[in-house]
């Protein structure tokens, strides 16, 4: 094969479809869901109403809403058969028991199934009610208590702080809770999405897809850095020390977690709503270290904001995953709550008008050579 041929490795600035979910303008540091600029849904919408938002096109009704409300609620509860799972695997990973038990859920529920439009829909609405749910039985199984039950006076996010403490939250975390559910619902072709798109591809149900989206947010260059920038501040410890550690970092030429972006180029656009959420939360809770320490290590990268290297969403929000007491290891659980609806939507575009995702490799191994018998060798 000719060697002329260009090689995007990773895909990277390769449009391989259209989506009309969410447009990152990573030159200008902006992000909006179907149109609608992230500032204008993190400060006046809900989860519920950016999850209908995103799979169904518009912002809903009165009515709409509280439709999907309930059917979000009706899908808290969880076939028994998926608590027998969780005691089984409950020493794995959190992502792995919660893909396990997604996988489940398309043997369990006969509705899964359903490859109409409509039957998607429906499933994908159920999975982003499960999803929190199976995390958060897994999380008390594990420690030795029983799974929480739903309540459904409670709304998405807040249910979800309920099912895995087992206290009502304070209007401030839950507030958060939901505007970090927001934050992360959707991001275009991010390595997820794109998985989910190509396992969808092949006719597979929407639980095939998901399963193989949790599996590619499990990997940490996706998912894991809310989970390392709460490493890199207990490390730090202090804010006198976070110019310290950012002058070794850079002259080892290590990367500093939570700065730079893949899309960004400038500040990502959700992270100014976690910085706010952070400093209220770390007061409410009497831990307003936290927050120093980040705004600190902010201070002392500001001089290398120019080569693009700007706060991302998940600077914040390991240390919000802390102020609740959250252990490490849900942190990327907590991004795959959020992010069902996104991966709902790129999979529903995909299969509306699908075709089969199969890029091309080039091949560069040995020329074409002589088989030798087993004797020969």
């Amino acid at each position: 094969m000719t060697q002329d041929v260009k090689i995007n490795r990773g895909l990277k600035g390769v449009y391989f479809e259209r989506s009309g979910a969410s447009d990152i303008d990573g030159a200008a540091g902006r992000l909006s869901y179907r149109g609608y600029d992230i500032d204008d849904l993190a400060g006046h919408g809900t989860f519920e109403e950016v999850a209908y938002l995103l799979i169904h096109g518009e912002l809903p009704t009165a009515d709409e809403l509280a439709a999907f409300d309930a059917d979000l609620k009706a899908a808290r509860a969880l076939p028994g058969a998926v608590f027998d799972i969780i005691r089984q695997v409950r020493d794995g990973h959190p992502m792995d028991v919660l893909r396990t038990c997604v996988s489940a859920l398309a043997a369990l529920e006969p509705e899964s199934r359903d490859a109409s439009d409509a039957g998607f829909v429906r499933n994908g609405v159920r999975l982003t009610a499960q999803v929190p749910a199976i995390v958060a039985a897994h999380d008390n199984i594990r420690n030795g208590r029983d799974p929480v039950a739903p309540d459904p006076a409670l709304g998405h996010a807040a249910n979800w702080l309920w099912m895995l403490k087992g206290e009502a939250p304070s209007a401030e975390a839950e507030r958060l809770a939901d505007l970090d559910f927001i934050l992360h619902a959707e991001h275009g072709s991010n390595a997820s999405s794109f998985a989910a798109r190509v396992t969808v591809g092949t006719e597979a149900n929407i639980h095939g897809a998901i399963v193989t989206a949790i599996s590619t947010l499990a990997g940490p260059a996706h998912g894991g850095a809310a989970e390392d920038v709460m490493k890199m501040v207990r490390e730090i410890g202090a804010p006198e020390n976070a110019a310290a550690y950012v002058k070794a970092k850079r002259a080892a030429r290590e990367a500093v977690t939570g700065f730079g972006h893949r899309v960004y180029r400038t500040e990502d656009p959700r992270a100014r709503h976690m910085r706010d959420g952070v400093a209220r939360l770390g007061q409410e809770m009497g831990q307003p270290e936290w927050y120093e320490i980040l705004q600190a290590v902010v201070e002392a990268m500001r001089p290398y904001a120019r080569h693009g290297l700007n706060v991302n969403v998940d600077f914040y929000s390991g240390v919000i995953y802390q102020l609740h007491g959250i252990p490490m290891d849900l942190y990327v659980p907590i991004f795959a709550i959020g992010r069902v609806p996104g991966w709902v939507i790129q999979c529903l575009e995909q299969v509306r008008q699908n075709i089969l995702i199969r890029p091309l490799t080039l091949y560069n191994g040995p020329e074409p050579r002589a088989w030798v018998p087993i004797t020969e060798r």
